[in-house]
């Protein structure tokens, strides 16, 4: 079987064809053992848009950082912006878009500082800012904007529709017009570990149209659309698949991963298949490597079986935690090594 480059390997799965080895996906495009998946662009259009040690995003909405979960940021709850979404047309602000005199020059400076071979490796155009029903939480606190949903889901679409026109949308057009990518990502947590936030009902409603919006573009040019939505997503994958969902990431093992992977095989890939809390030592930071790899080889045997599963997982520990280094290590390795044999791949 010859050789095939790890982007190849990666975007004949979204057309439904068997891949030759398992890739493993990387939130963050590190490389394993020299090879990378894809990288991911996040073009900074607006200038609050990225941030990492905490601090506000494009909506103004205040993030802090939690080196107990190595360094990731949580909306500050402590300060709510919106009160009554009835009041968003005072509240939210809309950023002002960096000015640029030639964009196809900014656009190549973006992907030359991701410093990859872009044959080998596939660019993912990001979408900008976190999702839609994250931004409404994260303006109005968790209860607020469940209940918004409930009590007041016309004011919740205005302002979903405005933040698509006024901001997100014109992101998404300079994406498509002046950078190659070969997938494009979204993502909005809407569940938990073990449950949905809301109902089909409202995702259909709601959220479903303004995720088509931005996908639009993607379907349209036969862009593969990878979707980030932790927790148990099962009732929400009927809409996904409507609106151009290829890949969804990270698919938690609280969802029926075995069942999913048979009912959507040739639709859609499932990235992930291994969360920490589910493998972690009782006793850590001592661990058995053996057991930690024995723990990739069973879920990639059990979830790898018809060909549109990724391996997507990790630990995540606090900021310095070595050990939590060391196991990323060994579970990417052993991704790498078991996972290129599986389907009789010999790189050859």
């Amino acid at each position: 079987m010859a050789r095939i480059t790890p982007k190849e390997n990666y975007l004949r799965m979204s057309r439904g064809e068997l891949p030759y080895y398992l890739p493993m996906y990387t939130m963050f495009g590190e490389e394993v053992h020299g090879e990378c998946t894809f990288k991911t662009i996040r073009a900074d259009l607006y200038p609050s848009d990225m941030f990492r040690d905490g601090g506000k995003d494009l909506w103004g909405i205040e993030y802090i950082a939690s080196s107990e979960a190595g360094g990731a940021t949580m909306p500050n709850t402590n300060k709510i912006l919106l009160h009554d979404i009835a009041d968003w047309r005072k509240v939210l602000k809309f950023p002002k878009m960096i000015e640029v005199s030639d964009w196809k020059d900014w656009a190549d400076k973006q992907v030359a500082a991701l410093n990859f071979d872009h044959n080998e490796t596939a660019l993912m155009g990001g979408c900008p800012g976190i999702g839609f029903f994250q931004a409404l939480v994260g303006l109005m606190g968790f209860e607020g904007g469940l209940m918004a949903l409930y009590t007041d889901p016309h004011e919740v679409k205005e302002m979903f529709g405005a933040m698509l026109e006024e901001t997100i949308l014109p992101a998404i057009d300079i994406i498509f017009d002046y950078f190659d990518i070969d997938l494009f990502g979204i993502g909005d947590d809407t569940c938990a570990k073990t449950t949905p936030f809301f109902s089909p009902e409202i995702y259909e409603d709601i959220f479903k149209p303004v995720y088509a919006a931005c996908t639009r573009r993607a379907v349209e040019r036969g862009i593969p659309v990878d979707f980030h939505n932790c927790g148990r997503i099962d009732e929400f994958l009927p809409f996904m698949v409507d609106f151009g969902v290829k890949y969804t990431n990270p698919v938690q093992e609280t969802n029926d991963i075995p069942a999913l992977v048979k009912q959507y095989k040739g639709r859609m890939v499932f990235c992930g298949g291994w969360d920490w809390d589910f493998h972690m030592p009782k006793n850590y930071p001592e661990f058995d490597e053996e057991e930690i790899r024995e723990s990739v080889r069973h879920s990639i045997d059990t979830y790898g079986k018809e060909g549109n599963y990724v391996f997507c997982g990790g630990v995540v520990g606090a900021v310095g935690d070595e050990t939590a280094m060391k196991i990323n290590m060994i579970v990417q390795d052993e991704v790498y090594t078991y996972g290129h044999k599986i389907y009789g791949y010999t790189g050859e």
